[in-house]
């Protein structure tokens, strides 16, 4: 693929692109299946107040949900992959918002079923599971749901919390509006005095650059512009926090923390034990601070100086077809099942490989049931074989849960979603390691290992921390101004980075430059994700097949159990410290084989 011109989708070799036939052979198939959603509200109706009818009844609509979930699934991921191909192409994105339009109509249609699966009497479901055995699949489904009728309220006090769902998102919309489209920074310039745009896509590129000065001026930029509207960006995040309360306290959780954790099963304790266990391991990142410190050869470190590589680019160069063949062979260890999935993706076409123009930008990963599709924008990079790793533990996890699992169970949660691909870039950097001899190339990859453990254990958790600090604050009755907050930040800076960096004072504004907070909870899980892969990986590499066994049950368990009993089946127990403690030691070693490579 020629690098110096982005092809049209059209000059793209169909080799490199997903097979969405497989979905459906043409946009007129989809249209087919689409008229038969559009009349499902009317199907979901028949079933309004009957739900307690009887246990023949509740299999047919919890049958009918089955179907709904299959056929949608098929609709999004032909509609939304074909938008992604070319954003720009009206047809596909016309076929999106009726997708959506349609898929409101149907939520709202089968608006009753909370209510009606709660309202029906313990001993009246037993017996309906027991005069229709086939009802008892979807048990802990309706499990799931009647587990929280504590928390479900009446008729009329749901119905003004929905009326209230709109202006819930507020914060969160003025804050995207005001932080990804109103806000310019000025330019940022380097040491030779040319100007560089600083914009939140370039600023990360920009404080990797080696030269100091323009990282410095990029750092400045970005902040000063923050600190100049921090009271709007205190009053913004303080009111997500009180809808966030308002909404837990409504429900009758007794803290936002417990409200977010309920949706996904996850014992409080996982959250707080995370925090503990990266405040018990802090030497590490003191070490590593230090390390960068002496390998940078600065006087003084400063927070813009936390990015930049300490090991210049080793040109490590790498096409599409070497970064398959490389991922095989460090995931050699998953076994011959693991693989053959693995090499099937490669080989059926389940990955879009190359950018062209209009394509979605990033990477993904959508689990659709015919057999996942991954979306990269390869660029012969380092970072692109990890992406490819990454992407394909997603795909992989996706398929065996599909395959194994049923439909009602066949979704895994958010908080294991990062395991499987996290799992795998953690396998192919152990590979690479072992398998380079090139001192340049082996400090090159252990650099951008430590910065994995660094931008995602300690960062993510610190994260974490703030989040529940203004969370316990506005429970308390305190005001989130700017200067409370920024005060915060700045103390749990100094906590997790030491005394061997200097704590630029522009660092105290980065809580306003970070989306994740409006996000309710969701930053713990990249940590604790991280975790649980750093100690699969580890065990699948020490203890071979036993582990892998457990590990591909783990992958194929979906939504069957709660994701803390999945996990402990793969022998990870994330409500302890250990996984935490374990991956932050090996953070520990190599800081080591680093210090001792460099000298």
């Amino acid at each position: 693929m020629s690098e110096e011109r982005i092809p049209k989708r059209s000059e793209v070799n169909p080799e490199y692109t997903w097979a969405l036939e497989d979905i459906y052979p043409s946009d007129e198939a989809w249209n087919e299946d689409f008229r038969k959603f559009q009349a499902l509200p009317e199907k979901i109706l028949e079933f309004k107040g009957r739900l307690g009818e009887s246990g023949e009844t509740l299999l047919a609509f919890m049958r009918l949900s089955d179907e709904i979930a299959v056929l949608c699934d098929s609709l999004a991921n032909y509609a939304q992959r074909k938008s992604d191909e070319d954003t720009a192409n009206s047809v596909y994105q016309a076929m999106v918002g009726q997708l959506m339009n349609a898929y409101v109509q149907i939520n709202s249609a089968g608006s009753y079923e909370t209510p009606e699966l709660i309202s029906i009497d313990e001993n009246k479901l037993d017996g309906f599971y027991q005069a229709v055995p086939d009802l008892g699949l979807y048990k802990k489904n309706i499990d799931r749901i009647r587990r929280k009728k504590e928390h479900i309220l009446s008729d009329n006090e749901e119905k003004i919390l929905a009326l209230a769902g709109e202006m819930s998102q507020s914060p969160e919309n003025i804050y995207s509006m005001f932080s990804d489209a109103d806000l310019k920074f000025p330019d940022a310039v380097d040491k030779n005095g040319k100007t560089h745009q600083v914009t939140h896509g370039s600023y990360i590129p920009l404080v990797q650059s080696s030269d100091r000065v323009l990282r410095k001026s990029a750092f400045e930029s970005m902040y000063h512009t923050y600190d100049s509207y921090k009271n709007t960006c205190a009053a913004t995040l303080g009111a997500q926090i009180k809808a966030v309360q308002f909404y837990a306290k409504a429900r009758k959780y007794p803290s936002s923390l417990a409200a977010a954790l309920d949706g996904t099963e996850v014992p409080e304790e996982v959250y707080r034990n995370l925090i503990s266990a990266v405040h018990d391991n802090m030497h590490y990142m003191y070490d590593y601070v230090k390390l960068r410190k002496k390998l940078l050869g600065v006087d003084e470190l400063h927070m813009y100086d936390l990015y930049t590589p300490v090991v210049s680019d080793a040109d490590m160069k790498i096409t599409f077809e070497e970064a398959k063949e490389t991922v095989l062979k460090a995931l050699a260890p998953m076994g011959t099942e693991y693989l053959s999935i693995l090499k099937k993706g490669f080989t059926e076409r389940w990955i879009d490989v190359y950018e062209n123009e209009g394509k979605t930008s990033g990477a993904y990963s959508a689990g659709a049931r015919v057999h996942p599709y991954v979306l990269l924008n390869y660029k012969n990079t380092l970072n692109c074989m990890f992406t490819l790793a990454h992407e394909m533990g997603h795909a992989i996890h996706s398929y065996l849960s599909n395959k194994n699992q049923p439909v009602a169970y066949s979704d895994y949660v958010i908080f294991v979603a990062e395991v499987a691909s996290t799992c795998n870039e953690a396998l192919l950097m152990q590979y690479l390691l072992k398998n380079t001899e090139d001192k340049k190339k082996k400090a090159y990859l252990i650099n951008y290992f430590l910065e994995q453990f660094r931008t995602t254990l300690y960062r993510q958790t610190m994260f974490a921390e703030f989040e529940l600090n203004i969370n316990e604050l506005t429970a308390q009755g305190e005001t989130l101004t700017a200067d409370r907050l920024s005060k915060m930040y700045r103390e749990l800076n100094e906590l997790y980075f030491g005394n061997d960096v200097v704590i630029d004072h522009e660092i105290d504004l980065e809580w306003a430059r970070i989306p994740h907070f409006y996000y309710n909870y969701y930053v713990y899980q990249y940590a604790t994700g991280y975790s649980a892969a750093i100690a699969l990986s580890q065990r699948i590499l020490s203890e071979g097949e036993p582990a892998v066994k457990d590990y591909l049950g783990f992958l194929s368990g979906g939504c069957s159990a709660d994701p803390i009993s999945l996990l402990k089946g793969a022998g990870v127990d994330m409500t302890s410290s250990k996984p935490v403690a374990d991956a932050l030691r090996l953070f520990g070693k190599l800081i080591g084989d680093m210090d001792e490579l460099m000298k």
